[in-house]
């Protein structure tokens, strides 16, 4: 691998990589993996956070996205800083910074109070998500890159995998917080190897950090965000609605402008010229769109509708994680890539995630043989897509700001994550009140209100068929993405090479 002269070097072996590098990689993918359990246990804990707790579908979509839209205006910053400071020091805090907020989050008492603590958590989680990445670039040489990044990617469906596992044995056993407080022991490991095993590297001249920027990206995001959740109960064209979607673009208007006028931004606005990388962009948003969206509406469906008990929604979860985890670890995702190359490979991956989702939402909705189709069907495509687009995008960057770079891909993924949970949350609330008149902020309140085992039934009829109609706008709009997506990259591949 080829390093600025600005670079603090790392140890090369005869391929030009670490050393040590795939026992660090082990290493800094157990940090990811920490990341991650947070997200897919939460997802197992809606039904009982929304009993226990009493939350709303509003509440349970911002303990979801608080966490996702503090990480995601903090990346950038996040991954500056890390290029500058080292990425060695950055991943240690946020480790430590993780496993506090965990800790606040496992103790909350309100909604309110549980949402800050998420909130909190995304400070460590943007700290982690850009080191790990940038650490990858850093130790592997380009020809084993690819395969070291399908391997980083695989964490986040391991994650999926034993999320829902963990939190559905948690959950039979204990109170919902322990879905929190799991995540110390796993930080506190993480620490000791990153600090015994990971080499410290940095850019000596790095960029200063971007906090206007910051501050500016994470208001206007929570600002479309919070209009996107609450579009359905206000109105889409209350005031509060319109003010909220307004303030919203006009603020990340002026982020854009402010990145084009300092001399250190946060996001290099002159990326965005090439167009491998606005390629490696579409689809990294819209695979976390259609991937992350789909969870959080089939756990409510396995739970709410077809009735399994958390462990049992859980473990019909696992095939979507273990079909990535399996197919990457063999290596057939970083082979394909390099043999059909990474438009190919981006186009092939994201249509097998639209046929999943389509699978699931026609095939599932009365018994669990559609959705195992369409879970094995959207873990083949993810497995094929998201390390191509991740290598697609830190291939663009220069390796100086590897930082920059895992900040780019971090963030495209954990707004297409907000988006998901937003977008199909909305279609879903939507859909199901235009087919029943109920004032419920919930489906079990809904139940509970119900006067009759046939309005009982009616509601759940609703809410399935609105289950439905969000996981085919999922699909439509992953196939859209891959194929826009997929052609950028071969014209991007095409000029390159005239």
């Amino acid at each position: 691998m080829t390093t600025s002269s600005q670079e603090t070097a790392l140890p090369p072996t005869a391929h030009g990589g670490h050393p040590q590098r795939w026992l660090i990689l082990g290493v800094i993918c157990l940090a990811q993996l920490t990341v991650l359990l947070d997200n897919t246990i939460l997802n197992v804990a809606i039904p009982s956070l929304t009993r226990e707790m009493d939350a709303s579908t509003a509440d349970i979509q911002w303990m979801m996205n608080a966490y996702s839209l503090v990480q995601s205006g903090l990346l950038l910053t996040a991954g500056n800083s890390a290029d500058r400071y080292g990425r060695k020091l950055m991943l240690m805090s946020g480790l430590a910074i993780f496993g506090v907020g965990s800790l606040a989050a496992g103790l909350s008492q309100s909604p309110a109070q549980l949402i800050a603590a998420r909130a909190g958590m995304g400070v460590g989680g943007a700290l982690l998500m850009t080191t790990t990445l940038a650490v990858v670039v850093q130790i592997f040489d380009d020809r084993e890159r690819v395969k070291a990044i399908a391997l980083w990617s695989t964490v986040s469906s391991l994650g999926f995998a034993a999320g829902p596992l963990i939190g559905g044995v948690m959950l039979n056993h204990f109170w919902w917080g322990a879905i929190f407080l799991i995540n110390i022991p796993v930080a506190v490991l993480g620490l000791v190897a990153v600090a015994a095993l990971v080499p410290e590297s940095r850019h000596k001249a790095g960029d200063r950090p971007d906090l206007l920027g910051a501050v500016l990206s994470t208001i206007g995001m929570t600002a479309v965000v919070y209009a996107i959740i609450t579009g359905p109960e206000h109105g889409w064209t209350s005031g509060q609605v319109l003010v909220s979607a307004l303030t919203g673009v006009l603020v990340l208007g002026l982020f854009v402008l402010w990145e084009l006028r300092i001399e250190h931004p946060m996001l290099d606005m002159h990326f965005f010229r090439n167009q491998k990388f606005i390629g490696a962009v579409a689809g990294a948003i819209l695979v976390a769109f259609g991937m992350t969206g789909s969870l959080f509406l089939l756990t409510q469906h396995l739970q709410f509708v077809l009735g399994y008990e958390p462990l049992d929604a859980g473990l019909r979860t696992a095939p979507l994680a273990l079909t990535v985890v399996a197919l990457n670890f063999t290596g057939v995702g970083a082979k394909l890539v390099l043999k059909v190359g990474t438009p190919a490979a981006i186009a092939l991956g994201m249509t097998l995630v639209s046929a999943g989702l389509a699978a699931i939402a026609l095939l599932g909705g009365h018994g669990y043989g559609g959705m195992l189709l369409g879970l094995v069907v959207m873990g083949a495509g993810v497995a094929l897509s998201m390390p191509a687009m991740a290598n697609a995008i830190m291939s663009a960057i220069p390796p100086e700001k590897a930082g920059v770079g895992a900040g780019v891909n971090g963030t495209l993924a954990e707004f297409g994550n907000g988006l998901g949970v937003a977008v199909l949350g909305a279609v879903l609330n939507s859909r199901f009140a235009s087919l029943v008149a109920v004032s419920a902020a919930s489906l079990p309140a809904a139940l509970a209100a119900a006067g009759s085992p046939e309005e009982k039934a009616r509601i759940s009829d609703a809410f399935a068929s609105g289950l439905e109609t969000s996981q085919l706008v999922g699909a439509v709009a992953v196939l859209a993405g891959g194929l826009v997506a997929a052609a950028l990259l071969r014209r991007a591949e095409r000029a390159e090479s005239a």
